[in-house]
């Protein structure tokens, strides 16, 4: 006798990406200001894109910490807006592990929620485009104030 799982569905996501954009050009402006492009939103889950810029290098010519950091930021800000619905939650925690240079180029950030509640956590994963090597990653967590 053979056993079946069953399908491991995920629900849909709490916002659209069109309506995730929406929210960023009005309340969350320096998105646009780095130019980070938002490709994906599922539920908990999103995948983000920091196109390469020379101004976002240092010395060196590595991608410098700062936009590492705002676009792991703003990926779990995607991942949790994806599984709660709440445009209102903010970091309260964000710890950064730089594992190696992180080279002239698109960096994507792969984000995941691994709780939610009050306060949900989650980790993003920062690779090259087309690299399989972490870059980078990121834990976080988030304070989801009642709407």
């Amino acid at each position: 006798m053979t056993l079946k799982s069953p399908a491991l569905h995920s629900p849909a996501p709490r916002i659209s990406l069109e309506d995730f954009l929406k929210l960023l050009d009005t309340h969350h402006p320096f998105a646009k200001m780095l130019g980070i492009q938002i490709l994906e939103i599922g539920y908990g889950t999103a995948t983000l894109a920091l196109p390469p810029n020379p101004d976002f290098q240092r010395l060196g010519g590595i991608v410098a910490g700062p936009m590492l950091m705002g676009l792991a930021d703003l990926a779990m800000y995607a991942a949790v807006v994806g599984a709660t619905g709440n445009p209102e939650a903010v970091t309260s925690s964000l710890t950064m592990n730089f594992l190696r240079k992180s080279p002239p180029g698109v960096v994507l950030a792969h984000a995941r929620v691994l709780k939610t509640g009050r306060l949900c956590a989650g980790d993003v994963t920062l690779t090259a485009e087309g690299g399989t090597e972490a870059l980078a990653h990121s834990v976080s967590t988030w304070s989801l104030p009642r709407v």
